[in-house]
């Protein structure tokens, strides 16, 4: 499982620019993962072979000072809760302010590694400034300028050092199933319908499950893990009136499960924290299964499932290979479909198809449809294979890979979508020079 590492502060500190630093080295050989979706606030980084999520809580607040108050402490809460590491960020040319003090004093409090860092020292006149920063009672601090990284590389082995060593995971083969969604839409009384019995308490206030529970499972014939993230705002001080809180939340979840189980409110509809809780899944090449819950409390015509169906499907394509299903978690209608689904969706993620068959089955379909002629040059694809890693990846040797349009890529995924069973399930095409 991955650690992640929290960026907190007050605004204008430099958190994002730290933050891109950190995902920029990456951002070449992997896509960041923009989980939300107006900005990068999430991505992964390495630094010496440990491989680390990153954070950046702020960027997402607008207005006041008195605002901003309230905003940081609920970033600092969310830092607290949900990162292994938390990195404070504070600013050499404004000194020690009320704020940061306040940050601190929630700080103290931590268990968990907390990194002082100084921005902006970029003079040895500024270095010694810093040293006010001992003020606040958090012990020694790193002095970084990162606008041209001085100081990071400091900063990053301590915090490799200081992360919970990826402990060997208990490696049992059951499918991991996280139950995501936004708050509300009724993931408590989908696991209480599952589990049939009242594990948790559910009422409409949001905030009342109490921890992220991870349950073996045995009903209907199937073994599973189920990680839940209805428990996921422990904290009643956590409102919901920003998107960015619920979907930071479900990281963790999502990056830890094989299938995410995307729980929508019928009565809202398919909403934009749907959609980002949705990318964030893809982007991580999870399995992504969606259950329309409430469906019950719908007024119904004879098209009603078609159209929503279909409304969602154009609000996820490209990616729309994804099984849609309508329950009720109060009458615990298509329930155990929905496990079944799950399970489906689990085993397609693991399909293999072998080079011999591949090729037989695509260089036909790309011999009657081949690659338009891009300037002139005509593109000739003369083999192609899926890789051995763990989610299905393929990669289709071309001549000239490089004049290869994006439309062909849908095309030929489409092909083996019809061909091999990957309903559910993201797969990655690459094209490359033989």
């Amino acid at each position: 499982m991955g650690n992640i590492v929290a960026i907190v502060g007050r605004p204008n500190v430099g958190k994002s620019t730290l933050f891109n630093r950190l995902i920029q080295r990456r951002e070449a050989i992997i896509d960041a993962v923009s989980g939300v979706t107006r900005d990068r606030h999430y991505g992964k980084t390495d630094w010496n072979g440990q491989e680390f999520s990153v954070i950046d809580t702020g960027g997402y607040v607008v207005g006041s000072d008195d605002i901003f108050e309230e905003e940081i402490d609920k970033q600092v809460e969310l830092a607290i809760d949900e990162a292994d590491a938390i990195i404070f960020m504070v600013d050499v040319q404004s000194g020690v302010t009320g704020m940061d003090e306040d940050v601190a004093k929630l700080l103290r409090r931590v268990k968990k590694p907390v990194f002082l860092v100084v921005n902006k020292v970029d003079s040895s006149k500024l270095d010694i400034e810093a040293v006010d920063f001992y003020s606040l009672g958090l012990g020694e601090y790193y002095t970084i300028a990162s606008i041209n990284g001085s100081g990071t590389g400091e900063l990053l082995d301590a915090i490799v050092e200081a992360l919970p060593k990826n402990k060997e995971e208990i490696v049992d083969d059951l499918p991991r199933f996280a139950i995501v969604g936004r708050p509300n839409a009724g993931k408590s009384s989908f696991i209480n319908a599952l589990i049939g019995e009242e594990r948790y308490i559910v009422t409409d206030i949001a905030g009342t499950t109490r921890d992220s529970i991870d349950t073996k499972y045995n009903r209907f014939g199937f073994e599973f893990n189920l990680i839940d993230t209805a428990g996921i705002r422990k904290k009643s001080k956590v409102k919901e009136d920003l998107e960015f809180y619920s979907v930071m939340r479900s990281v963790r979840a999502i990056e830890y499960s094989d299938v995410c189980i995307l729980i929508i409110d019928a009565t809202r509809g398919f909403e934009g924290q749907d959609q980002n809780i949705f990318w964030l899944a893809e982007k991580n090449k999870k399995g992504i299964i969606i259950l329309v819950n409430k469906w019950d409390l719908v007024e119904k015509n004879t098209h009603t499932t078609k159209q929503f169906e279909e409304k969602i499907r154009q609000e996820i394509a490209p990616f729309t290979d994804v099984p849609i299903l309508f329950i009720s978690a109060l009458t615990k209608q298509r329930i155990f479909k929905a496990i079944e689904t799950a399970v489906e969706v689990f085993e397609n993620r693991k399909n293999k198809i072998t080079t011999s068959k591949l090729n037989e089955t695509m260089l036909e379909i790309i011999k009657q449809n081949s690659p338009p002629a891009y300037k002139g040059k005509f593109v000739k694809i003369k083999y192609c294979m899926q890789l051995p890693t763990p989610t299905p990846q393929f990669v289709f040797f071309a001549n000239l890979p490089q004049y290869i349009r994006d439309p062909y890529k849908r095309y030929i995924e489409n092909k083996l979508r019809e061909i091999y069973n990957f309903n559910g399930v993201p797969i990655v095409i690459y094209f490359r020079k033989k």
